[in-house]
């Protein structure tokens, strides 16, 4: 534990204390009755201020009031959260902020820089000078998001994040060239390897792995929005792309792999502009500013659970 980081550090310590808080609380019934009777409220008439204009309440904006604080409608849960609202969820997401739009702006910024640079934008060419991208900026806000994702309770958007950031820190090291990756498949002809049949065909491989895990996770996007089953659906057939870019330059066709690299690079654009609208409309959400932007909610095409949840939630006021 020694060697690890100092900010690293901290917050371990601080998850930990986290979660020692939340099962003493759990444990004593008198604090949970506290705290039932600071957050009780009743509905109130929307206000209306002195210049005759009238003030949007909560109810506009998808949050009802109930006897114990302000819980959110299944249709804006999984807007900001981008996940179904189940029982197991809990009160965490009352508790902590959401965590969704940061693990999108890391895995925006990562990914325009990618797709520009794939594209050749303005003479562009390799990660080098970026790979910083790979290693900070997305892995480290993603990794950050997957945690409190993981605490809160939000299953999918856990996954998502975990499965984003560790194929930016697998991908980056591919950039790395004091690694010297290819050096095994060295020749005369080649000295760095790169240009290597058998070199090329491995990461071809690997992004064809990347597309079929990421096609999996499309699937079940269609459970919430258009847009975010769109990104998917998009990165997967991305990464099938650059595959074949990789498969075209192990068999020496370098032009053929320039433009399948770019076409990849193109498709990867439109996700990243995908990623910052959704980022957008979270936020905008959670600054509680009044947008009805369309996402192409698909939840309705599916068993609906909200008696379910009414069931659960009125337990947990019982008790």
């Amino acid at each position: 534990m020694a060697c690890l980081p100092l900010p690293f550090f901290c917050f371990l310590l601080f998850v930990k204390r986290t979660f020692s808080e939340h099962r003493k609380s759990r444990h004593n019934p008198q604090q949970q009755i506290q705290r039932q009777t600071e957050n009780m409220s009743t509905p109130s008439e929307p206000a209306t201020s002195s210049n005759g204009i009238r003030v949007v309440g909560d109810e506009d904006k998808g949050l009802h009031r109930t006897q114990t604080g302000v819980t959110m409608s299944p249709e804006l849960f999984e807007k900001l959260y981008l996940t179904p609202k189940v029982p197991h969820v809990g009160n965490n997401n009352r508790r902590f902020a959401n965590p969704t739009a940061l693990g999108f702006v890391g895995f925006v910024i990562s990914t325009f820089t990618f797709s520009i640079v794939c594209m050749g934008w303005g003479g562009a060419s390799g990660f080098s000078p970026v790979v910083g991208i790979f290693f900070f900026v997305g892995p480290v806000l993603l990794l950050f998001a997957m945690v409190f994702e993981w605490i809160m309770g939000n299953f999918f958007p856990m996954m998502v994040m975990g499965l984003f950031a560790v194929f930016w820190l697998s991908f980056g090291m591919l950039q790395l060239p004091t690694l010297q990756l290819a050096a095994p498949y060295a020749t005369e002809a080649d000295p760095t390897g790169l240009a290597s049949r058998e070199y090329n065909a491995v990461i071809g491989l690997y992004l064809i792995v990347w597309g079929f895990a990421l096609f999996t996770f499309f699937i079940f996007t269609c459970k919430i929005n258009a847009v975010f089953a769109a990104i998917f659906l998009l990165v997967s057939i991305g990464a099938w792309v650059l595959s074949g870019a990789y498969f075209r330059a192990s068999v020496g066709d370098f032009d053929g792999a320039g433009k399948l690299q770019k076409g990849g690079g193109a498709l990867l654009f439109i996700v990243a502009l995908l990623g910052w609208y959704m980022c957008f409309i979270i936020m905008a959400g959670e600054m509680r500013i009044t947008l009805s932007l369309p996402v192409g909610d698909l939840s309705h095409l599916w068993p609906k659970t909200d008696v379910e949840l009414a069931v659960v939630e009125e337990r947990e006021h019982r008790e």
